[in-house]
Order: C-alpha cells, then structure tokens, then sequence
C-alpha cells in the first residue's frame, strides 16, 4: 500500500478547529467543481479503482480495525457495537461487492426530471445535480465510509467524513485507500477527507460550517442524531432511529409468519432495520410458534401481560413502558398482544420512528390498510424489515435511511445525493 495522506495545505498547528474545517471544506469545493464535470465512465474507472484497492489491502483494513475492536474491548464497549464495527474478509467483500453494484448504475448527474416547451417558445428542462460538499457524522460503522464515499462520487459530491473514534484506524486506513485510488485516475484525492484527527471539536465545527458544507447527513443512534439535528446550522437530513415495529396479524400462518419474524430480529441485531416491537393479534394462530422461533434463537422476549401468557415457558422478562419507545439494536424484543388492527396502528403511530413498519398477513384488505394508514419511510409486507435497505432496493448503496419528509425519505441512494436546478432557453424571449 502505497500512502496517499490529507494535507493541511497551510495551516499550522495553532491554527483552531474550525479554521481547519474550513480549509478542508474549500478544498473539497474545489474537488467537487473536477468531479461535477467528470463523465459516468471517468467515475466508474474510479470506484472500480477504489474496489481494487480495498482488495488488494485487506490485510491492512482488517489490521486496522483489529486494533479499533481491540480498544472497544478494552473500553467496555457491547458486543452489538462491536458487530457494528467488525471488518474481516466477508465484509470486505460486501463493501466490494457494493462498489460494484454502484458502478453497474446509471449516473443521476444530467438526468431530466421534467422538460417541456412552453407556449411562448422557452424551452425549459429541470435536471439533476450535485449537491457540491456533503458532511457525514456516524459513529463505529467502517463500512459506511466506503458506501458514503462510493456514492458521493457517483453522484458528483465531495465529502467530510467524521467516523467517530470508535473506528478512527480502520477509517484513516479506507480513505487513505480510497484517496490512493482517486489519485490513481486522476481525480482530486481531496474528493473524500476525513476529520476524526480533529475528535468532537471537529464533528462540532463542521456541524457550523454553513456556506462551506451544503449538507449534513448524521448516521448512528438517537443521541448523535439528535445532537446534530438540535445544533447544527448545516442543513441536515435526518436519518435512521429505527424502533421497528412488527404487526403478526391473525390471518398469518406459521410458515409465513416464523421466519420472517426470526429473520427480522436476529439476522443482524446492531442495526437500525432490525425489528424491535413485535405486536401480536390476540387471535394470531402463528403466535405461540413466532415466540417459540424467537426465543430458540437466542432473544430475551419484554412481554405485557398478555403476551406473558402466551410465552409461558420461553425466556421473557415483563415489559416495562420505556420498552415500546426502546432501540435494543440486541437480542431483545418487546411484545405485546393487541385485539385488532386498529389497536396495533394505535401503538405504531405512539411510538414509531418513522423508519420501518411490516405486517405478516394472508388478509389482502388488511395489508392494503396497513399500506395506506401508516406513515413511515418504508412499510412492508410479508417480508422481512432487513430489506429497508438501500443495497437490497437496487440502489448500491445507502448513506442513510432519511426518516425526515421533504427532499429523500428512505434509503438515500445516488438521487438523493443530488439537488436539481432549471435550465431556461430562449431566443431573445423577453417579459412583458
């Protein structure tokens, strides 16, 4: 591995915090203004440069995140934020297997979302742009370095990345990676930069670097979300607090409803698409073989005391109030028992995130009310929750899962990365 470092291009040591945010963000302005001119195949040879090279170093990224899960350790930190921040070759893999599929997509950059002439003659066509500087804040994700990174560059953006210190080796290794690959093509390694060398006065700086950041994108629990969200000055998208929400409806058989379920809880617990309420209809005949399915696999069932009843015997502990509002992003789920579909969107619209919503029903009317009646960034049926993802939705990749109304909602993939802005021709057309 040959080194590709960020420079401070000029500024010294004394200087503070913000200035050196601010330097950082001009450069990746200037890095944005090469990239929005660059075409699909010049960013494609890139990111396939970028997959080769994360290829080619997997033993130093392992290396570096080794010594990231050896300090976690020795802080204390849980086993599901720890799974959060592993990296070996599978992953590695994965984060390849990403780059390639983000390479196979269109580029959004000069898409025509609308075009018409108008009566008069002007001919008008509203298309799709970079954004310009993109900031992320996440915290012990290693892997959304590179999805942010390979996204943003597809989409025409330069980013700030501040992955937190939880994942500062294997972080400065991937983006010391993906600089060297940039480079490699000829593009602006200040493209991507990292900030975690500058720790939470840097993440705080950049939180106000409004007029040099376009746009601020936080990924990570509740209390980073919220903080970025209460305090930046940036414009931000709000992203990913996931309390997830599962309805077993009365209608659902075992063979439907067991694996979907178990699936959804346990196939990776430390994320924001795993569920984490489970509300059973009080004559749900697949209940007893859900809860059977779930405790078998290892998870701690919060029941009321209805669903007490029905879990006789299975490894539960009584349901508290905090419970319905809890993430666990663990081996724990809250469940309760409901007497209809009305009582069960009741609770979803008390404690929902916004994030993900699922049904497990063989009733096509009750699917269909499901549907309409709740308000989440992804409602889903007879399916897993894991889906709500940007890779499985065919986008390559995700920044984030935006739980916010306006602008993207959902898995934020390459579109969402872009703004538009109006092109207007005339032929010497002036306003009376």
């Amino acid at each position: 591995m040959t080194e590709t470092t960020e420079t401070t291009a000029g500024i010294s040591q004394n200087d503070d915090v913000a200035a050196v945010i601010a330097a950082k963000a001009d450069r990746a302005r200037k890095a944005a203004r090469v990239l929005a001119q660059a075409d699909r195949d010049w960013k494609d040879r890139a990111i396939t440069a970028i997959a080769e090279t994360l290829d080619a170093n997997r033993p130093a990224i392992i290396a570096g995140n080794g010594r990231d899960l050896e300090r976690g350790r020795e802080n204390g930190t849980s086993e599901a934020l720890l799974d959060r921040l592993r990296l070996d070759d599978q992953r590695v893999d994965g984060l390849i297997s990403s780059l390639e599929d983000l390479r196979g997509l269109p580029d959004p950059v000069g898409e025509v979302m609308r075009g018409e002439t108008l009566p008069n003659g002007l001919r008008l066509r509203q298309i799709h742009v970079p954004i310009g500087v993109v900031g992320a804040i996440y915290e012990a994700r290693p892997n959304v370095t590179v999805d942010i990174a390979g996204l943003a560059l597809k989409s025409g953006n330069a980013v700030l990345l501040r992955g937190g210190s939880a994942a500062e080796e294997s972080n400065k290794v991937l983006i010391g990676l993906i600089r060297e690959a940039l480079e490699s093509v000829g593009l602006p390694p200040d493209t991507v930069q990292g900030i975690d060398e500058l720790g939470r006065p840097g993440a705080t700086a950049l939180m106000g670097a409004r007029g040099k950041v376009d746009l601020l994108i936080p990924r990570g629990g509740r209390n980073l979300i919220q903080a970025v969200v209460n305090n930046a000055t940036v414009p931000v998208i709000e992203t990913g607090e996931g309390n997830v929400h599962l309805f077993l409806d009365a209608s659902a058989p075992d063979e439907l409803a067991v694996p979907i379920i178990v699936n959804a809880k346990t196939h990776r617990t430390s994320v924001c698409n795993a569920a984490e309420t489970l509300l059973i209809h009080k004559d749900a005949a697949a209940a007893r073989g859900v809860l059977e399915g779930l405790s078998e696999a290892g998870v701690r069932l919060h029941v009321d005391e209805r669903a007490a009843d029905l879990a006789q015997g299975l490894n539960t502990v009584p349901a508290t109030d905090e419970d319905w509002s809890t993430e666990y992003l663990d081996l724990d789920i809250a469940v309760a028992v409901v007497d209809s579909l009305d009582a069960a969107l009741d609770h979803i619209r008390q404690y929902s995130t916004g994030h993900t919503e699922a049904i497990v029903t063989n009733d096509l009317a009750n699917s269909e009310r499901f549907i309409r009646e709740i308000d989440s960034a992804a409602v889903i049926v007879n399916a897993s929750t894991r889906f709500t993802d940007g890779g499985q939705l065919g986008l390559g990749a995700e920044v984030g899962i935006s739980t916010q109304k306006m602008h993207a909602r959902g898995p934020m993939g390459l579109r969402e990365l872009t703004t538009t802005k109006w092109i207007v021709q005339g032929d010497g057309h002036i306003r009376s």
